[in-house]
């Protein structure tokens, strides 16, 4: 089969690798009909080559059809259409029963010390082969394929593998009060439907940060108050200024790890890349500084007894923290991955239901072969063309 594999920084390729198989009867084999490329992709792509081996499948957004299962799937069969999410869970250990799928202990990698598996993301995060490409196989299909009506277009179904549960967990963690304000940092593909979720959820007003004029002009166009950061030189006392001078109730960093804004730590990331990858995972693991432009600005605006909801992923571990200003700001702080089956009662509906609410069937700027995976990242990556979203059809 066709896959979309990493090869080096800014180097993946398609190419031919075998077709997976049922290994566990567990297992399902999954005919990819879409798969997204997401902004954590970009960090394989630029920054966690050392986590990497070459010819690592990536992408972890697939859906499609059900070829084959293994003797202990019951709840989804041949034929059947399902959106595969992004972290792997058994849904029946202490984590999952607690709606922390993505700390499954059963498919934790603890040879890492992380949490649980996920599709196409670095051996720190178990090396499971991802879903772009043709098929793909699904450990714990018992219970983590979400099963879709046949019929509509996959763009209605697709964002149920991360982004639509992703900005739906930081949108919860946010715990915007009724009528409150919400600022969203960051508008790529989960800043955007962060903003989307929020305003649906009743959120009174929601301001949006980015530099990007195409992103900024998609969230007005769904109401958000959208700030170009490089018409404010002043951003944080503009914010302020909105909310009644003391700052948003909540924040959401969608960015992460590549906020623009931080030089001494892009200039860690150049280097660090340039590193044998045994010394380089070693130094990020052990010193890696993120660049942290976004949570400093997050920390800064928000008000005092507020709430900053991380979802933008970073992976350094000495990143340092102005922890005195959040302890007598009060600052309330939660992140992680998205737990995508926690949230799936909830956000099936607005996908499965009349209407669109959240304009997923429009939310995608373009759809590409497989083949044109290469270049797809290259433009992701680059902001070009108005790429918001990039959808990849085997």
């Amino acid at each position: 089969m066709k896959a979309v594999t990493w090869h080096g920084k800014r180097d993946v390729r398609v190419e031919q690798v075998p077709d997976p198989t049922i290994t566990e009867p567990t297992d399902a084999i999954v005919r990819v009909t879409s798969s997204g490329i997401c902004g954590s992709d970009l960090h394989l792509y630029e920054v966690l080559g050392p986590f990497m081996d070459a010819g690592d499948i990536l992408g972890h957004e697939p859906m499609g059809i059900v070829e084959e299962v293994g003797s202990g799937v019951e709840h989804i069969a041949p034929g059947d259409r399902v959106v595969v999410p992004f972290n792997i869970s058994c849904g029946h250990c202490y984590m999952c029963g607690h709606g922390l799928q993505s700390q499954c202990e059963t498919t934790q990698v603890t040879e890492e010390g992380k949490g649980a598996a996920l599709f196409g993301y670095t051996r720190l995060y178990g090396s499971v082969p991802g879903g772009q490409a043709e098929y793909v196989r699904v450990p714990q299909a018992h219970y983590g394929p979400i099963k879709v009506p046949h019929g509509p277009p996959d763009d209605r179904f697709v964002y149920l593998s991360d982004v639509l549960p992703t900005a739906w967990q930081a949108v919860e963690y946010a715990a915007v009060p009724a009528g409150g304000s919400l600022v969203v940092l960051g508008l790529g593909p989960i800043g955007d439907m962060s903003c989307r979720v929020a305003l649906h959820r009743g959120t009174g007003r929601v301001i949006g940060v980015d530099l990007v004029p195409e992103r900024l002009e998609r969230a007005r166009s769904r109401g958000v108050d959208a700030l170009d950061l490089r018409d404010h030189p002043d951003i944080a006392a503009t914010i302020r200024d909105m909310t009644d001078g003391r700052g948003p109730d909540s924040v959401i960093d969608a960015v992460g790890m590549e906020a623009h804004g931080s030089p001494m730590a892009k200039v860690m990331h150049q280097a660090t890349s340039l590193l044998p990858n045994s010394v380089a995972a070693t130094m990020m693991e052990k010193a890696g500084i993120d660049r942290l432009a976004a949570l400093q600005l997050a920390i800064e605006i928000v008000r005092r007894g507020g709430t900053i909801s991380l979802s933008g992923v970073y992976g350094g571990m000495a990143d340092p923290l102005p922890l005195m200003t959040m302890f007598d700001k009060q600052v309330q702080l939660r992140m992680g991955q998205a737990n995508v089956r926690r949230w799936v009662d909830d956000a099936l509906p607005l996908v499965t239901g009349e209407g669109d609410p959240l304009g997923v069937e429009t939310f995608a700027t373009h759809h590409l072969p497989l083949d044109a995976a290469p270049e797809a990242y290259a433009m992701f990556q680059r902001k070009q063309d108005g790429a918001v979203k990039v959808l990849l059809r085997p």
